[in-house]
C-alpha cells in the first residue's frame, strides 16, 4: 500500500478506524474549539482519545468559514500517530530508525492540487481578506493575545548551501498579512534568520498548513543541522515526497498541501 496522498486520505483512515470525532454543529474558533480538544487530555486514558474534525466553524465576530479545522491529527495518541506512519504502535521506533538511516529524497512535479487556487497582490492586506479566509483558532482563550498557527511547518533555507529546513515554529496573527515568528537563535531556522541578516537579506519563507502525517512528524523531530526534513518525511513513508516550487519565492512546498502561506522574514 503507498502512502497517503494528502491530508484527506489521512483523515478518512482516522474515521476508518474509529478515531477522530466529527462536529458538525457551530463551533467558535476563538472560544470553544481548542477547549473542546484539550478536555480529552484532563480526563481520558490515551486508549480513548481522539483526533477532531471541527466543520462548522464560526467565530466571535460572527464569521462563517468555509474550510473544517482538524486538531490532534498527529498527537491524540500513541494509535493515532502510529496510524499516521501506517504502522502498529510498537513499530513505531524501527520506522523512524529506518527513515534516519536511509532518507528517501524528494522530486519535483510540475504542479498539485496545491496550486488549485492562488492568491497574491496587495489586496491579501485588506481587512477580509487573506489570513482572514483561515480559520485560524486561539489555542488558549483568556491567556492568547491572538490567533495563532498552531501546526504550521515553516520552510527556509541555508543561504550558504541552500538545503532547506522544515520546522513546526508557532506564529501569532498580527494583521491579514502579517504573522510574527519567534526565531530563536538555537533552531535551524535562528541560525538561517542570522546569516540573511549578516547578509542585510531578508529570508524568504514558506509556510505549510496541513500535509501528509509525515511531513508534520518530520517538521517537529529535533534532527541534525542540515538535515532535508522531507527526506526523512520521505524516509518514513516510503516513497518520495512530491514538491513544488512556491510561486513567489525560491522554496519547495508538498505538492498535495492544503494551504501554503508565502513571504519574508525581515531581518
Amino acid at each position: 500500500m503507498s502512502y497517503y496522498p494528502d491530508l484527506h486520505a489521512f483523515i478518512d483512515a482516522l474515521d476508518r478506524a474509529g478515531k477522530l470525532v466529527r462536529v458538525t454543529v457551530p463551533v467558535n474558533k476563538d472560544t470553544e474549539l481548542m477547549p473542546l480538544v484539550r478536555w480529552q487530555y484532563r480526563g481520558l486514558p490515551e486508549s480513548e482519545r481522539r483526533a477532531f474534525l471541527f466543520e462548522n466553524v464560526t467565530d466571535s465576530r460572527g464569521n462563517q468559514y468555509d474550510m473544517p479545522v482538524g486538531v490532534a491529527l498527529l498527537g491524540a495518541s500513541r494509535e493515532v500517530y502510529a496510524l499516521g506512519l501506517q504502522c502498529a504502535p510498537d513499530e513505531i521506533t524501527e520506522r523512524w530508525i529506518r527513515a534516519l538511516d536511509a532518507p528517501v529524497a524528494p522530486v519535483m512535479v510540475a504542479t498539485g492540487p496545491v496550486k488549485d487556487i492562488i492568491e497574491k497582490g496587495p489586496t491579501l492586506a485588506e481587512p477580509g481578506n487573506g489570513l482572514d479566509h483561515i480559520p485560524l483558532a486561539i489555542s488558549t482563550p483568556g491567556w492568547d493575545p491572538a490567533p495563532f498557527l498552531a501546526s504550521p511547518y515553516w520552510v527556509t533555507k541555508d543561504p550558504d548551501t541552500g538545503v532547506r529546513n522544515v520546522g513546526t515554529y508557532r506564529g501569532m496573527i498580527k494583521s491579514p498579512n502579517r504573522i510574527g515568528v519567534l526565531c530563536v537563535p538555537t533552531q535551524h531556522i535562528g541560525i538561517h534568520y542570522r546569516k540573511y541578516r549578516e547578509r542585510g537579506q531578508p529570508m524568504q519563507a514558506a509556510v505549510v498548513l496541513g500535509a501528509q502525517p509525515v511531513i508534520g512528524m518530520a517538521s517537529v523531530a529535533k534532527l541534525d543541522y542540515g538535515v532535508d526534513e522531507y527526506g526523512v518525511a520521505g524516509g518514513l513513508a516510503g516513497e518520495p515526497i512530491r514538491l513544488v516550487k512556491c510561486e513567489t519565492v525560491d522554496l519547495e512546498v508538498p505538492a498535495t498541501a492544503e494551504i501554503v502561506l508565502e513571504g519574508v522574514i525581515r531581518t
